[in-house]
């Protein structure tokens, strides 16, 4: 689940100054498309040429070769990622009076899918160095109605799964991976999207294997769910005309289909360039005690979909950032809890790690095709502003 969400708006932030010369996107989708066009154009006027525009073999070589890069059995394409998760919830039986554990840091789509499927969300709080689903706050949050639990791969790193297997298991739950940011990330050398019961994720364009507009997939070993996930994808039907469930229309389309497998050829060496902008960060902000980087927990191998620091008076720096012709972004405003839509949702923990932090992240430009020079711009900017205080 824009930059940096799965399905939603763009991320907040300022406006770089217009016309700047040495001025930093937040992400380059543009350099995106050179470098894959000549092999992706002739692709995409086969599908016109042909007119397999819903389904067909380019959709099912892209699930099959998508499948195969996370490591497991299926893969289900569908309409975007909110769709994924709900339709993954959906599958497991999920409905009126079940309750879903979720980090109350993360983009409002991974609330949305649980309410969309009739069940209740209930948040917990996130780990302070890394941002992820703290395990004692979910250990807490859960009740005898909890059926699953949500994990997010916030910002491109995997979350800690052995750490909630045995909370699911203790109450008769399932783990249910939000994968929409980590297509890439591995945590001991397996692939977010094959960790848990069955997987959500999302190929909006600004993600690390973007769709040239809306893309979503289910992912899991289990081929009875992800038959089920398929069915209620087609309006609950096998069968044309012959409707099994109540299910709804959301499908991934032929020409997303191909972009997608042409992008997911560069997958792997897109999120080392990733890396190993990751890490020239650390090397030109590791001495700033202004600025604290981000954490990556051991066994992770983070694909870096975002590259999100915290800073004091981050609304502050965000403009000064933006009038220095650097892309920023927040990731995100508030917790979800903290939302007009989820306001007045009951809270059972304490939220006090993801109500603290959210007024001080803030992302900074990362892509395969940010350059050095780009990023010692953004260094350089960054430091000006938060000394500037």
């Amino acid at each position: 689940m824009p930059t940096g969400t799965r399905d939603g708006p763009s991320p907040a932030r300022h406006p770089t100054a217009p016309g700047a010369a040495d001025s930093v996107p937040f992400l380059d989708l543009a350099a995106q498309f050179e470098e894959i066009r000549d092999e992706l154009e002739p692709a995409l006027l086969e599908v016109l040429r042909t007119a397999t525009f819903i389904g067909g073999p380019n959709v099912a070589a892209f699930e099959r070769a998508y499948a195969l890069s996370v490591g497991v059995r299926s893969c289900v394409g569908v309409a975007n990622g909110t769709d994924a998760l709900e339709l993954a919830l959906r599958a497991l039986g999920l409905g009126a009076g079940d309750e879903v554990v979720l980090p109350a840091n993360s983009f409002i789509a991974t609330a949305e899918a649980v309410v969309r499927a009739g069940a209740t969300p209930v948040f917990a709080d996130v780990l302070p160095e890394a941002l992820l689903l703290d395990p004692a706050s979910a250990t807490a949050a859960v009740t005898d109605r909890t059926r699953a639990i949500v994990p997010v791969h916030l910002f491109g790193q995997v979350a800690p799964i052995e750490r909630y297997s045995p909370i699911a298991e203790a109450c008769g739950a399932v783990v249910v991976e939000d994968a929409a940011q980590a297509q890439g990330a591995t945590r001991f050398g397996r692939a977010a999207g094959g960790l848990g019961a069955i997987a959500a994720t999302s190929f909006y364009p600004g993600k690390n294997l973007g769709a040239a507009g809306d893309g979503g997939a289910v992912t899991t070993d289990d081929e009875i769910l992800a038959d089920t996930v398929r069915t209620l994808a087609a309006h609950g039907s096998r069968t044309k005309y012959v409707h099994e469930l109540v299910g709804f229309n959301s499908r991934l389309d032929a020409l997303q289909a191909v972009v997608l497998e042409v992008k997911l050829r560069r997958l792997a060496e897109w999120n080392a360039r990733r890396r190993a902008a990751a890490a020239y960060y650390g090397e030109l902000l590791g001495g700033v005690d202004e600025v604290v980087l981000p954490t990556v927990l051991p066994g992770n191998e983070d694909a870096w979909h975002l590259y999100v620091v915290r800073v004091d008076e981050r609304d502050r720096v965000l403009g000064e950032l933006a009038a220095a012709g650097i892309g920023a972004g927040i990731h995100y405003p508030s917790p979800i809890h903290r939302t007009p839509a989820f306001r007045d949702h009951p809270r059972t923990v304490p939220l006090s790690v993801s109500e603290t932090e959210a007024p001080r992240l803030l992302s900074l430009p990362m892509s395969p095709h940010l350059t050095r020079a780009q990023q010692e711009r953004v260094a350089e900017a960054l430091v000006a502003a938060v000394r500037a205080g």
